[in-house]
């Protein structure tokens, strides 16, 4: 006769070795990925950098130095986990894990991309109303020029942060650049190709030229870069010869300047986030 496998895990996949389950005389799909737990443990020093506390290598150093305590025993061990129901305490003070905050900005030129400023000049947190403020603990994505304008990136998601500034991520950044004088198809090809700066060459650009203003001597032209270096566009036309008068960034990893004026900023929608998170 032979064998009832009703509900039998005594045979194993050899993909994997895990058992094979059946009901009916039927196999049972057992590899589904079963959704994350949100209140799941997690590493001490990655809960606490979410807690605005530090870098998650800066809070790896307080762990080690005694500053931490979890329900009230000083932890030294960087393999602990905690969860939602233990209670942090750093130098003394409890955290209290922050709900996720995603912002885009339209930056103007004449503020710094900055979260204060010892000189007191105007800085993009100015921008920023009070009680959105108190709410989180939030920082920029990224930066922009004082003398340029368009897209930025708040957020209190370091983890997220980190991944859109990796050089390797290929993360699209799109700007309008008005240029002195009547961009020519041999700069345009340049550009695109890539151009040297500071000994080093630029990755493969996109550069779409918009209009030419003989009347004034200039022209209009859109480029999306996917590396961050400082002052990058600026340096890329002048190595081909020209000088930027104005510079907008009109995207940043699929965000766009939508629905925004200058000064003005807004939440990220659901599915905004989303497209950030699927950006490896």
């Amino acid at each position: 006769m032979a064998e009832d496998r009703r509900y039998h895990n005594r045979f194993r996949d050899k993909r994997n070795n895990k058992p094979v389950m059946y009901k009916d005389n039927k196999k049972v799909n057992t590899t589904q990925n079963t959704p994350a737990d949100p209140n799941a443990p997690e590493r001490l020093q990655k809960f606490m950098a979410e807690c605005g506390v530090a870098s998650r290598r800066k809070c790896e150093e307080l762990i080690l130095e005694g500053k931490v305590r979890v329900n009230g025993e000083i932890v030294r061990e960087l393999g602990t986990k905690v969860s939602k129901k233990d209670q942090v305490v750093v130098n003394g003070h409890p955290l209290v894990k922050e709900e996720k905050v995603y912002y885009a900005l339209y930056k103007p030129v004449g503020y710094l991309t900055a979260v204060s400023d010892d000189r007191d000049r105007k800085t993009i947190m100015d921008l920023i109303l009070p009680q959105d403020l108190k709410k989180q603990r939030i920082f920029h994505v990224g930066r922009l020029d004082y003398d340029t304008s368009g897209l930025l990136l708040l957020t209190n998601d370091g983890e997220l942060a980190n991944r859109l500034l990796k050089s390797d991520n290929f993360v699209s950044k799109t700007y309008v650049a008005r240029i002195k004088g009547i961009f020519n198809i041999a700069a345009l090809e340049k550009l695109t190709r890539g151009v040297i700066i500071e000994g080093v060459k630029t990755k493969r650009a996109k550069v779409d030229l918009i209009s030419t203003d003989k009347t004034n001597n200039s022209s209009l032209v859109r480029i999306t870069i996917t590396e961050g270096r400082n002052r990058q566009i600026r340096k890329m036309f002048e190595a081909v010869g020209y000088e930027v008068k104005h510079l907008k960034r009109e995207e940043f990893a699929g965000i766009t300047l939508e629905g925004l004026v200058e000064g003005s900023y807004r939440p990220l929608t659901i599915h905004e986030i989303k497209v950030l998170y699927g950006i490896k």
